[in-house]
């Protein structure tokens, strides 16, 4: 009984140690959802922004969804930063959605016409770059 006592010990050890790891694992496996749906965004902007004056300013001008392909993310174009020679797009963290715990560690990631840059509120390497 003791040795089965000390087996059940030691799992829960392992467990407390793994299980958050894994859970963080899930979290950066998911923020590939925002990081494709951006650039998808970004390449439809430029294709857009050779057939006109200006970058675009709303979603449907793109046929892009406001969410990102899973759900994890919202995506919005800030409308004030359109021009013709640059935009800014933000992938949010969808509230409702299973990413919504690292909504306080990783909530947004952002994408210009230069590229990708981490949101406010996130750490760069929340988003590998």
């Amino acid at each position: 009984m003791i040795e089965l006592m000390i087996v059940v010990a030691i799992i829960g050890i392992l467990a407390s140690i793994a299980l958050p790891a894994y859970r963080e694992y899930v979290f950066a496996s998911r923020r590939v959802d925002a990081k494709n749906a951006l650039a998808e965004l970004k390449m439809k902007q430029e294709k857009y922004r050779g057939n006109n004056a200006t970058y675009a300013d709303s979603l449907d001008d793109l046929d892009i969804s406001a969410n990102s392909p899973q759900g994890f993310y919202t995506i919005e174009i800030d409308a004030d930063s359109v021009s013709a020679t640059d935009y800014t797009a933000t992938a949010t963290v969808n509230a409702s959605s299973a990413q919504s715990d690292d909504s306080a560690k990783c909530p947004s990631l952002v994408v210009t016409k230069a590229g990708f840059v981490a949101g406010e509120g996130s750490a760069a390497s929340c988003w590998g770059l």
